[in-house]
């Protein structure tokens, strides 16, 4: 790369970094003559980059915001979060899907072959949820490695932290164990990162949260992917999380008729069915992933309730009446 170029690049660099430079300091980073700075800023002002003066003891530099978008500079682990983030835009939902797929396109072609083979190994599903207050952060390099062993298709080997027992703090998690898998796919989920993957030890599907998993090296050998229950990705991720047999539909699902119009029950039931019965009575289907959870979801409402079916809702109805006249005991 020409020397004038090349102190272009690291001129930007600079810029991109914070948001005043005194010329002075500059120019003993770049080691080159305030003069020099002076010229070099012309030529990135001639190339679209909107670049102000700004006047004081130390008079220096700042790279604006401008009309148009100039060429832009990223270094390895930006272009790595760009390329991440514009794959789960891909399948956000939010109307940017055909554009996150043109800038990502865009994006790879300008990129060094290093950076460029390790964004091609990068297969991410979103599947859209809002996120918990307690996300944990995952390690980048994890999340190359898994992307990596999904796109060769190759048997991963990782130990995996299992949850800490009902009653205890994450600070009392069990040992990890090895666990060995033909890796699928990917997925966010409620701002956490979970791999999709057949333990072939346990022969059936499973879902690990990617911040519990230290890979092993090396990894296995090619496999044939399996057909995903459900059809998709999302579908059976989605399904997981309901506790379902990975249909998509809720394991446990309820009808009752609450003592509140439809317009107050509605906006809090998401996927569930409000019908309208009069002024201030109203039918709800609703699902959950346990009886018990179906009738706490529906008492949070806080007015009387007519269990139209199935029984093991009005036993769950019975079990948690119990249970509360006790506490409350």
């Amino acid at each position: 790369m020409p020397k004038t170029s090349a102190r272009l690049l690291a001129l930007l660099s600079l810029l991109q970094a914070r948001r005043d430079w005194p010329g002075a300091l500059l120019a003993e980073r770049l080691e080159i003559s305030p003069r020099t700075v002076r010229r070099d800023v012309d030529r990135l002002r001639e190339l679209g980059y909107p670049i102000v003066a700004f006047k004081g003891p130390d008079g220096g530099y700042r790279l604006d915001a401008g009309t148009e978008l100039p060429p832009l500079l990223f270094d390895d682990e930006q272009a790595v979060a760009l390329a991440v983030a514009l794959q789960i835009a891909t399948t956000a939902g939010a109307g940017i899907e055909e554009a996150a797929v043109r800038a990502l396109n865009t994006v790879r072609q300008v990129m060094p072959a290093r950076l460029r083979h390790r964004i091609d190994t990068l297969r991410v599903t979103a599947v859209e949820r809002p996120a918990g207050r307690d996300t944990p952060q995952v390690d980048s390099g994890v999340l190359m490695t898994l992307s990596a062993a999904v796109h060769a298709r190759e048997v991963l080997r990782f130990d995996y932290t299992p949850a800490a027992p009902p009653g205890t703090t994450e600070d009392d998690r069990r040992e990890p164990a090895t666990r060995r898998v033909q890796p699928h796919h990917l997925v966010t989920w409620g701002g956490r990162w979970y791999l999709v993957a057949w333990d072939l030890d346990r022969e059936d599907w499973r879902t690990f949260r990617v911040d519990r998993i230290t890979p092993r090296t090396p990894t296995g050998p090619r496999f044939t992917p399996r057909e995903l229950p459900g059809g998709s990705v999302a579908a059976f991720v989605t399904a997981r999380f309901r506790g379902s047999d990975g249909s998509g539909h809720w394991p446990c699902r309820g009808e009752v008729i609450l003592a509140l119009p439809a317009a107050a029950v509605a906006p809090y039931t998401a996927d569930g069915v409000v019908e309208e019965l009069g002024q201030d009575r109203c039918r709800l289907v609703l699902g959950s992933w346990s009886w018990a959870g179906l009738a706490a979801t529906i008492g949070r409402f806080d007015a009387d309730i007519e269990v139209v079916g199935p029984a093991e809702l009005k036993d769950a109805f019975a079990r948690l009446a119990r249970r509360y006249a006790d506490a409350a005991t």
